[in-house]
């Protein structure tokens, strides 16, 4: 069942138009229904927007009233919290390659051990942003548009940058 709500996800669901075209509401209720039924977990009212990628979704989280933007990539084990806002063309990678080595190939060292991201509640993920693996993002953060996050950052940072700093706190 899985295998066939991934092929109408990916060849037929992600296609449908986002606000403000007509029917973008249907389309939003259909991409969730699919959604909820592969996401290793999805809260009630979350919002994919189109042309979002997830792998098969088995090592996906994603929190209440939630939403994965337009163009998002999502690669690997990743928990985002409730009420967060993602900006569209995000990329989030938990994975990584092996280049440690200068005898081979960096193609043939194969990949790095996984190493989760994890999203506080009620973020906001500015547009094409990417957040690399391992990175913890605390609660009521914001990453501005086109940070590069490559560390973790505590509850009410806003960040940016490339690689993305602490700019102020939220108060």
């Amino acid at each position: 069942m899985k295998k066939l709500l991934l092929i109408i996800y990916y060849a037929l669901l992600q296609r449908i138009p986002m606000q403000p075209m007509p029917g973008y509401k249907l389309g939003y209720k259909l991409r969730y229904w699919c959604v909820k039924h592969l996401l290793r977990r999805c809260g009630t009212d979350v919002i994919v927007k189109d042309h979002c990628y997830f792998g098969n979704g088995l090592r996906l989280s994603v929190g209440n009233r939630s939403q994965l933007g337009s163009n998002a990539r999502l690669n690997g084990d990743i928990t985002i919290g409730n009420d967060v806002l993602m900006g569209p063309d995000v990329v989030m990678m938990a994975t990584s390659h092996e280049f440690a080595r200068l005898d081979i190939p960096i193609n043939l060292q194969g990949s790095k051990e996984e190493n989760p991201i994890f999203i506080g509640d009620d973020c906001w993920i500015g547009t094409r942003a990417i957040i690399l693996p391992g990175v913890h993002i605390g609660k009521h953060c914001v990453v501005a548009a086109g940070a590069v996050v490559t560390r973790s950052f505590p509850d009410r940072s806003i960040l940016g940058g490339v690689p993305a700093r602490l700019l102020k706190t939220r108060e």
